[in-house]
């Protein structure tokens, strides 16, 4: 066993013991994290998703794209099973990870499982230090204090300027800092798969740049998956592979990146427009079948 693989023996190691019914094989071969047909109720009255199925291949960025309200957020807090603390319940279909349902998993599970949740609104706990919020993000594994030590060097190695304000506290760092710091926590978990929500909001152009970049750095080489919702069509699909666009609550479209690029249709109709141009683009262009993006 690698170093790298240590902090992840206990639940993970469990998880997929009990669930490889058909062997390891089988379920290294789908996507990392899928949902199929989610629904989801607000307060048990109002629908937050609808039928929404998508998923992640192993190694991949996915971008959500879509307006504010779209469902978004919502599909990663039911990916991360934090639906719950707003009052929020998956009522139907099944989400999946390594092919087998999380349903009934606790969220710090699923962490233990190597998924990984950085919520929208860069939280920090702006009385701590940067460093002091970053180890509370590996605590999760009960690493020793040199494996700790070793995951604060990667994290301030993937973002350089977490290292010169170490020691100040996270209140009065910049946005941008702020941001870095919330990944930088998740990242302490060393997760398989992050989940990241509007990570460029309020941010200067340079800084989401900085961000991207350290996705692209820790997709490309530790083969971190990334599902992540943004605002920001122009940036997520430079850096994802995959996108989905949600509207209402609803897949409309979906396709490699190269694709959704190519389509002017997709930048003019799904930031916010309305009318009846708006209505026919989402009837000409809903699809409900990922299965094209794992050709």
């Amino acid at each position: 066993m690698t170093e790298q693989d240590r902090p992840h023996h206990g639940v993970r190691e469990t998880f997929r013991e009990s669930h490889c019914e058909s062997g390891d094989a089988a379920v290294q071969a789908g996507p990392l994290l899928e949902l199929r047909g989610v629904e989801v109720l607000y307060e048990r009255v109002s629908v937050a998703l609808r039928g929404v199925s998508l998923a992640v291949p192993r190694g991949a960025i996915v971008a959500l794209l879509g307006a504010n309200g779209a469902g978004k957020t919502t599909t990663l807090k039911a990916a991360s099973r934090l639906l719950g603390a707003e009052r929020g319940e998956v009522v139907a279909g099944e989400i999946t990870l390594e092919g087998r349902s999380i349903a009934g998993l606790a969220p710090n599970k699923l962490v233990e499982l190597g998924v990984a949740q950085v919520l929208e609104g860069r939280h920090c706990f702006s009385n701590l230090t940067v460093e002091e919020n970053l180890q509370l993000g590996g605590f999760v594994h009960g690493p020793t204090r040199g494996e700790l030590s070793a995951a604060l060097e990667r994290i301030y190695t993937r973002f350089p300027r977490l290292k010169q304000c170490r020691l100040s506290q996270a209140g009065y760092t910049s946005g941008g800092e702020q941001q870095m710091v919330a990944i930088g926590r998740a990242l302490m978990s060393n997760p398989r798969l992050v989940l990241l929500d509007e990570p460029s909001m309020g941010l200067a152009p340079i800084v989401v740049h900085e961000i991207f970049e350290g996705v692209r750095e820790l997709n490309e080489r530790d083969g971190v998956s990334f599902l992540l919702a943004e605002q920001n069509a122009a940036v997520a699909l430079r850096y994802a592979h995959h996108g989905v666009v949600l509207e209402t609550g609803r897949v409309v479209l979906e396709g490699s990146t190269d694709e959704l690029r190519g389509r002017s249709d997709v930048q003019r109709f799904y930031l916010g427009d309305s009318g009846t141009d708006r209505e026919r683009f989402i009837d000409r262009h809903r699809v409900r079948d990922f299965d094209a993006l794992m050709v």
